[in-house]
């Protein structure tokens, strides 16, 4: 349930051919107005077919800026990103971004026309397949009797579920979540998480989904990819298949989240590098 954290430090990807998105000792930087930060650190992993990866790890340890490069927003300073075996270097159809704010949808198009909107704007179908499959994943999410209400007729984990029904309509290769729900009260952000893993049963899409809660991960996640303060390296990899939702409370559970935490904070790490 719980394996060994295999610490990979920057070691590169090993090229396996199976695997769907490889990481390959990526490095990515962003410009202050004083320096150079680097936001991560020759980071390596590799995402299959299903995998709901997660990358976890403290605020400013450069997940969502990892995430980003993912996106093809962002070209890595060091290393390699690449799907399919091809190399990103712009953003695509096949790696859609659900982002954690609620404003992500136009607000004078109706629930329908957001979901429908990627695919009519990228010509990946005409009209009517585009709203055939737009009620489609609506459906899947429970929104279809909401289809022709528009965005500001919702609350926020609703509007979250129009984010996610309109990623899942493109059929990314990958989907990528950054802190999705990091908005959402309490109760909600457990019931978003239930919707989430329900969702991935039913479809089996690839996640690679971004978060600072260590609940969270091992809840979302079969795989974990822990990231060390800034600059984000790899500290380790953990696989957490076995926890569910009702697996939180229990002793298992915690001493999981609590060894992950010893992994993240309690080893010294290197400080930022700028220059």
């Amino acid at each position: 349930m719980f394996a060994g954290a295999a610490s990979t430090h920057g070691a590169a990807v090993a090229g396996n051919p199976a695997a769907l998105l490889q990481v390959d000792g990526v490095s990515l930087e962003y410009r202050t107005p004083e320096r150079v930060v680097r936001a991560t650190h020759r980071v390596s992993f590799e995402l299959h077919e299903a995998d709901r990866f997660v990358l976890l790890g403290p605020s400013g340890c450069g997940k969502s800026t990892l995430l980003k490069a993912i996106g093809g927003f962002i070209a890595p300073v060091e290393g390699e990103i690449r799907l399919d075996g091809r190399a990103v270097t712009a953003p695509g159809p096949d790696r859609i971004v659900v982002f954690q704010e609620f404003d992500q949808l136009p607000p004078w198009k109706t629930v329908r026309q957001n979901v429908m909107f990627p695919l009519l704007a990228s010509r990946t179908l005409g009209r009517k397949e585009a709203a055939e499959r737009a009620l489609h994943y609506l459906d899947k999410v429970g929104l279809a009797p909401f289809a022709d209400v528009h965005p500001h007729q919702l609350s926020g984990g609703m509007k979250q579920r129009v984010a996610i029904a309109r990623a899942l309509a493109m059929q990314p290769r990958v989907l990528l979540m950054d802190e999705p729900f990091a908005a959402l009260d309490a109760l909600t952000r457990r019931k978003m998480q239930e919707e989430l893993l329900e969702l991935w049963s039913e479809v089996r899409f690839t996640l690679l989904f971004v978060t600072h809660s260590i609940e969270e991960a091992l809840v979302v996640g079969n795989r974990i990819a822990l990231l060390s303060p800034h600059p984000g390296r790899m500290r380790a990899e953990i696989n957490s298949h076995g926890f569910t939702l009702e697996s939180q409370g229990g002793a298992e559970f915690q001493a999981a989240a609590q060894r992950i935490h010893r992994l993240l904070f309690d080893e010294p790490v290197a400080q930022g590098v700028a220059r």
